[in-house]
């Protein structure tokens, strides 16, 4: 496991980064010095007005994390990958086939969360090479038809499991 922190060391500095694996902190100084302790584990709970959505007619999520989140009057939904959910594994046919399937677990996500697509008010695309820009908004447009919701789309160093495509959504579960 990493520790995913940036740290600027500078006069008397020091920092508590946790380490989850090994359920300790380790104590950086400006030194350099490492000490370790023994970390409490979060007892942190989904607070009563927020409730959860879980389908499997999209893929599990593969960390610790919620496929969705309703908070009225939305939900917010995690990214989406192009898995096929019956086999866990991405779909064939590189990114037209991965945006496709991906769109479709988006899909299945939202209406498991009592919303529908046509709700959809924001969603932030994930690609792995901005040359598919062109194929990817083929898929969305065909995907999403008359409906235009918000949309950002980036390029990034790598999406989870080394997948082409990912997208996350915000919609209206009013």
């Amino acid at each position: 496991m990493f520790l995913r922190y940036s740290v600027r060391l500078a006069h008397r500095t020091t920092i508590y980064a946790p380490f989850v694996a090994t359920r300790r902190c380790y104590r950086v100084t400006q030194q350099l010095q490492f000490s370790t302790s023994t970390c409490s584990m979060s007892s942190v709970t989904t607070h009563p007005s927020l409730s959860k959505v879980s389908t499997t007619n999209a893929p599990a999520a593969i960390g610790p994390y919620s496929q969705a989140i309703v908070s009225p009057p939305f939900v917010f939904v995690s990214g989406c990958l192009g898995f096929d959910p019956k086999t866990g594994a991405f779909v064939e046919g590189g990114i037209e086939a991965q945006a496709a399937q991906a769109l479709q677990n988006l899909k299945g996500v939202v209406e498991a969360s009592g919303s529908e697509v046509g709700k959809i008010v924001k969603t932030t695309v994930f690609l792995k090479n901005m040359d598919d820009f062109a194929a990817v908004n083929t898929i969305y447009a065909q995907f999403f038809g008359e409906h235009k919701p918000a949309r950002s789309l980036v390029e990034v160093a790598r999406i989870p499991r080394d997948g082409l495509f990912e997208i996350e959504a915000i919609a209206s579960v009013a």
